[in-house]
This record gives structure tokens, sequence and C-alpha cells, in this order.
């Protein structure tokens, strides 16, 4: 019996070639878009779900409160995880971990050849940290490893880089940032995709006393930002009560600092997805942006079924005699029903199929967009065939149900006569609303992927506050000796013909590098309770990025500091109104009198870093031992000439390090990667929405067009032309969309709205864009309609007015 459904169904669907191709790519495209949401979300919350004591692990954030606001970070102090084992005993679990990024490794081989890599994160690790997390291991004693001091572990991908074959890395030596030799103790497997703690070098936390940051090992006051701490609680400790004793921590070690500073833990499970602080591998993946990818997801899917349903339902006239047949003949509805379900169940499984094929073809864009690395087995994947099964099921049900029951209802008597299309215009109803959900979700997708474009070209064309185009930045060797040559290399690149001027600087003016601390303001008894960023550079950063003084003058040419500069809204964090009275104020930092100096100008304010942060209070002033970064300003002409002679000479002056640049526009593009890539999703999604819901259209164009043929005829005969016609059509579809729009609009401002709280500075979405959205829509349905239309116009009246 139900192998007959299915021929039955396969013998109608061969029969009816247009209407099951156009429903099979309709379902195809909403499901295609569905399962590689799918995908993308699986992954997104997969990571580090693989580690054994997952449920128990937690990293330790930090929270400041201050007159900003409370901010969270996750650094904490050095010594935390060391003095939390001490005053814990019970919770022998845990491991600090740092990220030393940017650093360079290097390795001899056996003809003496020195080779040499810049790698973007070195992590120190403490060793208790492989008893926290579930590393895989090639080689090693991963019992004891990073105990000892001036040891190594690295991956296979490392090791495999540096010495050919990953069985050739044990024992060998690896020299860390020109300084230190450290012995590779351990190989591990490459880290998955799907992890936050991505560690390719992990070098013995103990290491960190032969290095710049040994004085930092008992700094309770100081905090590194890719400082963290994480803690594995044993069973019968509660994360609340952990929190609990972290109040009496804190008020232990940083007794100055407990009405501002605190401690708590957060689960392993919320970190990729917490906002609040930042991970090693970048941006955390947002609750709110899985939910919105959710949602596009169905709504796409139920855009497809509404497709399908205006479709079938729009060859249910055609069908009425083939039902009356069956009904005659001694068919039963809940038969009829099961037949029609058939051929939804066909469709959908071939649209799966297709929209397997279409995923295949666009998971490797969609991994080059997003920078992640999926990868599904359609088939073998217990996850992705449980998601294709629930679509399959959940698709024929959804979109079979309602066509199966109108077309297995008709009465077989008036079915027979072909005179469904008489007093059966109530579904036009169902397909009128249906039409206008479809057409509801594609402009709130228009309208959101209109606001995240014209967000991104607000953040590309604000002004900062300084002149970024141009300038390339190069990181500095830190060592004593290569300091010295700082000045030699200044007045060399100076003469470079393509050169226009250089500054060395702790950090470029918007950067991820960020160093802050209070300070004491014109003698004050206490320090501020909130934080100045500080922006060490020499005298002609201010020249190079063409900073605008509002008050006073640059600090003078020193290579310690002598003056300081501040920004406007230093000063108005401290109350003071007119920039003038601030000069020959004096700052104290670190209640140190080598450090305490005069103000001598004062900047007009400049973006530190993105633009979804205010701008903080900035210090400036000349303290050489600080600069990390080369900024150099270029002229427009013989731009390669120029980078090449620069590269030229920087290799000559530092033999023994990577010469590596970047342009600064670059790197200040950067910061809104994410934004980027969610706005050509969304594109690619509205796309989607726009392509389906024309499907729907064509299939309400063709119900009209077959209800009212006789119309037409008796029109084209009273003298009505093809334009006349096609207005008739199309002036119902266009209040359709206008009442779609009305719906959707005020949902789109909506989230949009919501979505733009994370930016300080921000666009206000005006009426254009709302025109833009609904004129869009209503051009794509003219086209789309106009083209059935115009088909129905051109028939012959005396054919039309025959038609029963």
């Amino acid at each position: 019996m139900l192998k007959n459904y299915f021929k039955t169904a396969w013998r109608s669907l061969i029969r009816n070639k247009s209407y099951t191709t156009i429903n099979i790519i309709g379902l195809a495209v909403g499901i295609a878009a569905c399962l590689l949401i799918f995908l993308v979300i699986n992954f997104e919350t997969s990571f580090d779900n693989y580690h054994a004591k997952k449920k128990n692990i937690y990293r330790v954030l930090a929270k400041r409160t201050s007159s900003e606001g409370v901010k969270y970070r996750a650094g904490v102090p050095f010594p935390t995880s060391r003095g939390m084992r001490v005053d814990y005993p019970q919770i022998p679990l845990i491991g600090a971990i740092y990220d030393d990024e940017g650093r360079q490794m290097s390795v001899t081989t056996s003809t003496g050849e020195v080779k040499r890599f810049k790698e973007p994160d070195v992590f120190f690790t403490e060793p208790q940290l492989f008893k926290i997390f579930d590393f895989s291991w090639l080689a090693g004693d991963k019992k004891n490893a990073l105990t000892e001091p001036n040891t190594i572990l690295i991956s296979q991908n490392i090791a495999e880089k540096y010495f050919g074959k990953w069985e050739n890395a044990m024992d060998k030596t690896i020299r860390y940032n020109n300084k230190l030799d450290l012995k590779v103790i351990g190989v591990l497997k490459n880290p998955p995709p799907n992890t936050d703690l991505p560690i390719n070098l992990a070098i013995s936390y103990n290491s960190l006393k032969n290095t710049d940051y040994k004085d930092n090992l008992e700094d309770w006051g100081s905090t590194f930002g890719s400082h963290s701490c994480f803690v594995a609680l044993p069973d019968g400790v509660t994360e609340s009560s952990f929190n609990q004793n972290l109040v009496g921590f804190i008020k232990k070690h940083k007794p100055e600092d407990v009405k501002r500073d605190a401690m708590f833990l957060q689960p392993l499970s919320q970190m990729h997805t917490d906002t609040r602080a930042g991970l090693y591998i970048g941006q955390p993946f947002s609750k709110d942006l899985i939910r919105a990818l959710s949602l596009i997801g169905l709504f796409l899917l139920i855009i497809a079924c509404v497709n399908f349903v205006n479709l079938a339902t729009a060859q249910a006239v055609n069908r009425s005699k083939e039902v009356g047949i069956r009904k005659v003949l001694g068919s039963q509805r809940k038969q009829l029903v099961l037949q029609f379900l058939s051929e939804t169940f066909i469709i959908t499984l071939f649209s799966i199929l297709l929209a397997i094929a279409v995923s295949e073809l666009g998971l490797p864009y969609l991994n080059k967009l997003l920078e992640i690395n999926l990868t599904a087995n359609f088939v073998t994947n217990p996850v992705i065939v449980s998601f294709l099964v629930a679509v399959l099921v959940g698709v024929t049900l959804l979109s079979g149900v309602y066509p199966a029951l109108v077309l297995s209802g008709f009465n077989p008597i008036a079915a027979l006569k072909n005179k469904i299309s008489r007093g059966k215009t109530k579904g036009i109803t169902l397909r009128r609303t249906l039409v206008v959900l479809q057409f509801g979700i594609a402009q709130v997708l228009i309208i959101g992927t209109i606001v995240i474009i014209s967000q991104l070209n607000h953040f590309k064309g604000s002004a900062l506050g300084f002149d970024k185009d141009a300038v390339i930045t190069v990181s500095l060797p830190n060592d004593s000796i290569s300091r010295l040559k700082l000045s030699a290399l200044k007045t060399q690149i100076l003469q470079q013909p393509g050169v226009q001027s250089i500054s060395y600087s702790f950090a470029s003016p918007s950067d991820n590098m960020s160093w802050g601390s209070p300070i004491i303001y014109d003698n004050s008894e206490k320090e501020t309770d909130f934080r100045v960023n500080m922006k060490w550079a020499d005298v002609d950063y201010f020249k190079l990025y063409n900073m605008e003084f509002v008050a006073g003058r640059p600090f003078i040419k020193g290579d310690t500091v002598q003056e300081y500069v501040v920004n406007e809204t230093l000063l108005k964090t401290l109350g003071v109104t007119n920039p003038k009275d601030a000069i020959g104020k004096t700052i104290k930092l670190w209640d140190d009198q080598k450090l305490v100096h005069k103000i001598v100008g004062v900047v007009k304010d400049f973006n530190v870093s993105s633009l979804r942060e205010q701008i903080p209070p900035v210090l400036m002033g000349t303290w050489n031992v600080q600069y990390q970064t080369a900024n150099i300003k270029l002229k427009m002409t013989n731009v390669k000439p120029t980078l090449a002679g620069i590269e030229k000479l920087w290799t000559a002056t530092f033999p023994d390090d990577i010469y590596e640049y970047k342009f600064l526009d670059e790197k200040i593009a950067g910061f809104y990667k994410k934004e980027d890539q969610l706005s050509q999703l969304y594109k690619i999604f509205a796309g989607m929405a726009i392509f389906i819901s024309c499907l729907g259209l064509y299939g309400m164009v063709s119900f009209m067009a077959v209800q009212r043929t006789k119309e037409v005829g008796i029109r084209k005969t009273l003298g009505a032309s093809v334009a006349n016609i096609v207005y008739l059509f199309s002036k119902e579809f266009t209040l359709l969309i206008v009442i779609s729009f009305v719906i959707a609009a005020p949902i789109a401002w909506y989230f949009t709205q919501q979505w733009l709280q994370d930016f300080t500075y921000k666009i206000k979405p005006g009426a254009g864009i709302f025109i833009i959205s609904i004129g869009t829509s209503i051009i794509i349905a003219w086209i789309t309609v106009g083209y059935k239309a115009i088909a129905a116009a051109l028939v012959n009246p005396v054919k039309s007015l025959k038609s029963e």
C-alpha cells in the first residue's frame, strides 16, 4: 500500500515538472541556509566541551567598579594562581596561562642555519593546566610536563614546521625572543578548531623568572589582559561558595582595591559566548548572535515551507478532476491525505539531497568568510543526520498537511464539473497572509542588512582624531642593545625618499595594546577612581599623526618622562572645563616621585580602540624603554620601493629579528571584522529570503491566473491592454507588500536598535533605510508578478472565454 502511494506520487510529480522543480529549488534553498546556520551554531556551541572535567572548570574573571561603570576582564595579577593554591589547598587544580603575543622563535639546524618564526601566540603555562584540561599527546611525559624552567611543549604543526617531522622535535632547543633557550620535552596533537585555548607553544611558567616579566611575578597591583587563571572545582565545592571565598581573597592580597575590584568564576561552558571578557582567539561569539542566526535559519525554513504551500494550493484547481475521479472510485479522504503527503515527502527528500549538495559547495566560502574550519559529513555524522531527519519530517508535515487537507476535501461532483474555482476563495485569505509573512521576514532581513552596512560605513568614514592614511607599524625588538640602535635607524629611514616621518611609541593611536593606571592629579591626596590610557611616544608622534592641540604644546624631546600631554576626556573626567586651566598642573603615577611632571599640552580627543568603546582618558609622555612600535608615515608615491628600502635598512640593523609591517588602516579595519562578516552573511540570507519569497509570489499569481482566466478574457474583449492586465495582477501584491512592510518595519527597528546598543558611536536609522527596503521589495515583486501576468494577458481571449 505504502509503495503504491509513493509510486503514484512520483508519477504525479513527473507530470508536473515545472511545479516540482520550483518546489524542490525553493525548499532546497531554505533547507541549505538552515543547514549551514545549524553547522555554524553547532560549531560555536561545541567549544571545549570535550574536556572530561568540563562541568567543573571555571575561568577567574576580574571586575572593576569605578566612575566609568563596571568593567570585566579576563586578566588577573600574576600571583593569583599561586596565592589561591596556598589559601585553598583543598582545590589543587588551579593553573595560570599567559599569552605573550607576537614573539619570535628560532631554531638552529644541523647545518648551522638559523630559522626564525614570528608566532602570534606563545603561552607560558603552569603544569596544573594540563591536569585541568585534556590535551592529546604524541610524545613526552604528561604527568611532569612543564615543571622545570626553560622547557617547552609544541604542537605537531609547530614541530613539523620547525624540524621537518614531529618525531625529530624531542630534546631539541628552541630560542625564545633571542634571549632564552628552551628544551622541547613534549609534542601535543594539534589543538582542535573548537577550542579557546589554541596552544601550539607552551613554555613552562617557571621560565617567566628568566624573562622581562620577572618583576611582575609578585606584583598584585598590575594586571595583564592575556594572563588568565583556571580552576577545576572538586565535588562538594560549588561555584557560589568559591565566589564568596574570593571576596576574602581580594581583601587579603589587594586591600587597597577591595572596594572597586572583585573576582568571580565563569563556567567554561559560558566562556566562548560571554562578551564581557575577551578570548585568546578573538571576540566571543555572543549568545545574542546565536539566537539571531537561529531565528534567521528558522525564518528561512518557514519561508520555504510557505512557498511550498502557496504553490501547492495554486495547483489545487488543476488537480480537482483527479481528486473527483479518485473519490468516485472509492478513495477515502485519509487515503488522499496520505497520497498528497507522499508527494510532499518526495519533494522534501529531493530538496534535502539538493540542499546537501548546495551546502557542500557553500561550506568553503562560509569557512573563508567566518575564518573558521567547519567540516561536515552529511552521511555519517549522527548530529547532522538527526538534524536532517528532523527537517525531513518537520517540513513534510509543515508544508504538506494543509495542501493535503485542501486537495482531499474537494467535493467530487464539483471537482468533476471543474467548478472548484467557485466558492473556494476562502483559501485566498490564507495565501495572502502567507505572502505577507514571507515578505515581512524578507524585509526584516533587508532592513537589518542595510543597518549593518550603514554602521560599517559609519565606522570607516568617521574621523578618528588622527591621520591614519599611509602609515605602517613595525614591532620593535625589546632588548637593550637593539634600543641603542633606534636613533641611527630613525635617521636612516628618514633619508628614504618615500618616507615622510617616523615615530617610536608604545602603540599606535588606535591599537589593541593598552596600558591603564590611576593617577594623582594636582597633588591630590588619593588616586583617581578611574584609569587613564597611557600612550608613551616620542615628540614626532603628534606631527606624524597630525594630532590637534586645543591648549599648550607637545612635550620636549627626550628619552625619559619629563612632561605630560593629556586628552580632553581626561580633563572632563577630572572636572576641568577649560583645557588652559590644566597647563602647569602636575600628574603623579604609581606614587613615584620620579614620575611627577607637569601637563604642558592638551590634544583633541582621538579614538584609541574601536568605535564600540568611548574615548578614555589618555596620558602621553616620552619613555623610550616602553617603546614597542615604529610608526612610519609614507608618501603616496613609489610605495613599493620605499617599503623595500625600509625592510633592507631594518634587516641590516636587526639581523636576528624578523621584519613584519602592517598598514594602520588595515589594523583599524580589523576591529570591525565581526561586523563585516555579519553584513556579508545577512546579505546572503536576505537574498535567499527574497528569492524564495518571489517563488511564493509566482505561486500566488499562478493561482490567480487560473482563477481569473475568464475575467482576463472578458477584459481583453472589452479593450483592456496588456498593461491594464498586468496592473490588475500587480496592485494586489503591491498592497500585500505594503502591509508586510507596515508589520516588519517596527520589528526591524526594534532589533536593529538592540544591536546598535553595543556601539558608543552609532548611526540613527532614518527613513531612507526603510524606503530602500520597501522599494526593493516592490520592484522585485513587480518583476516576478509581471512575468506571469504578461503571459496571462497575452493569451487569446477566445481561448480564455472557452475555459472552464
